[in-house]
């Protein structure tokens, strides 16, 4: 892994000195995720391929968006978000189930069951919880970040607030409205960049003139990219980072450059097949495989197994029922934000 140093700050109202991470010098092999870690990826994978099943069987109804591929992103950030304010996007099964590791919620809520996160009304894209919102709105996560971030900050809470977004969000002005307010008022946001190189069906290169590196040197913020998807390495590298973020109140964009393996929704991937293969042989799950052999491919069983029993019985059970904010579902229940 790589992780490009943040520029240095340019704005009036940032004027400390940017604090660079360590480079980081990775041992060979790689550190190898620890048993926690490496059940939150597999349960993320095998989530997110147990809804692509289950839409090809017609079991659910609707849309959904999967991460494939990027799960290393919310596992890595999990243990330094804990307690904080987090903004999803469309592609949030991921970032929910790192948090929460609650698959059995979330599955209940998409199809609409009882023990749904929302009652079911929230359905993929739209979920709250404690200090979790996902949002099917591009750009919206970001301002929304901002007037968090500012609330955190004025009441010395100690917490951040989290925004992630895709490469293709940064073609919506509300992103540089929500990245001037927060350089210039100095407000403890992260802004998680998970770059898969395409937006819905279309490369970066064909809608994206320059860099988002560029983009937030613009404002004076702290930019760190990530290349790599090996967990502890880039959990080490981005500690201090968030810290700044949270002590120093430096907004900070962070770049994953990474990659999607599945399709955009459920059906409609455009890519070439040889260049998504291509992908594949990249993939943490394959690497990880390859390296830790039987004791992996056994976890890997059991967990594709527990989720798949687990499938059959929210299936099975009634419908939710939505009963007013008066009777919200206690996991919804928070001073939200603060």
């Amino acid at each position: 892994m790589t992780a490009r140093p943040p520029e240095p700050s340019r704005t009036p109202a940032a004027p400390a000195a940017a604090h660079p991470p360590a480079a980081l010098s990775l041992a060979e092999p790689p550190a190898v995720p620890g048993r926690e870690d490496l059940e939150s990826l597999l349960t993320i994978r095998h989530f997110e391929n147990l809804l692509l099943r289950m839409f090809a069987e017609g079991r659910l109804n609707g849309t959904t968006h999967t991460c494939l591929g990027q799960e290393y992103v919310p596992v890595s950030l999990a243990p330094l978000l804990a307690g904080d304010h987090v903004l999803s996007n469309h592609r949030g099964h991921g970032h929910y189930l790192a948090l929460f590791r609650d698959p059995a919620g979330l599955l209940a809520e998409i199809m609409g069951r009882t023990g749904a996160v929302c009652s079911g009304v929230g359905g993929s894209q739209h979920i709250r919880r404690d200090g979790y919102l996902s949002t099917g709105v591009q750009g919206q996560s970001l301002p929304l970040a901002v007037g968090i971030g500012l609330r955190c900050k004025r009441t010395g809470s100690g917490r951040l607030a989290a925004a992630f977004v895709g490469d293709g969000t940064w073609g919506e002005g509300a992103v540089y409205e929500a990245l001037n307010m927060a350089a210039l008022w100095r407000v403890p946001v992260l802004v998680v960049v998970e770059h898969n190189g395409i937006a819905q069906s279309t490369p970066t290169h064909a809608q994206m003139a320059g860099s988002i590196a560029d983009r937030a040197a613009a404002f004076g913020i702290d930019f760190v990219e990530v290349t790599g998807h090996h967990v502890p390495e880039i959990r080490e590298c981005l500690t201090p980072v968030v810290r700044r973020v949270r002590e120093e109140h430096r907004p900070a964009v962070v770049q994953f450059t990474t990659h999607r393996l599945g399709p955009h929704s459920k059906g409609d991937d455009t890519r070439d097949p040889a260049e998504v293969e291509r992908l594949r042989a990249g993939d943490w799950h394959r690497e990880l495989t390859d390296r830790l052999g039987a004791p992996f491919r056994e976890l890997d069983a059991r967990v594709r197994a527990d989720l798949e029993e687990m499938a059959r019985e929210v299936e099975a059970r009634p419908p939710a029922t939505w009963t007013g904010s008066g009777s919200a579902d206690p996991r919804t229940e928070d001073r939200w934000p603060n």
